[in-house]
């Protein structure tokens, strides 16, 4: 998972909200499979370099969300059916990433029209792998 899942200690973001969100896209892209178990506390802490607290502040924010679930000394596992983003998340993080992703494109001298055709073609690799995701 550690290839799949990272943290930035530099970003504005909490670790615990970075972990989170990347379970979430990873859930979302199938990435994680419904049911598939996750990394223990520990282990992940020790892959992604943050304290176990940090693990589990995002952890029991998903298992909330209904996410992700818990089976009593078995372990954490992603939900059976975990619920989709509602409008407003939606928004609000496609916001946030359309930000973050425009000031890396102005950042770097790209124009518009590269910038776009760059998302078009991230957009189109990770397309494939979504269960269900609208076009």
């Amino acid at each position: 998972m550690k290839s799949l899942l990272q943290v930035d200690p530099s970003e504005a973001a909490p670790l615990w909200r970075q972990i989170e969100e990347g379970v979430r896209r990873l859930v979302a892209s199938g990435g994680l499979s419904a049911g598939g178990l996750m990394p223990s506390v520990r282990d992940l802490a020790r892959e992604l370099g943050v304290n176990p607290n940090t693990v589990v502040k995002a952890y029991q924010h998903l298992v909330e969300a209904g996410v992700l679930s818990v089976r009593r000394g078995d372990g954490t596992y992603v939900a059976d059916s975990p619920p989709g983003f509602k409008a407003s998340e939606r928004a609000a993080l496609l916001r946030e990433g359309a930000l973050r992703y425009a000031s890396t494109a102005l950042t770097t001298g790209a124009d518009l029209p590269e910038a776009t055709t760059c998302l078009g073609a991230a957009w189109k690799s990770l397309k494939p792998s979504r269960a269900g995701g609208k076009s």
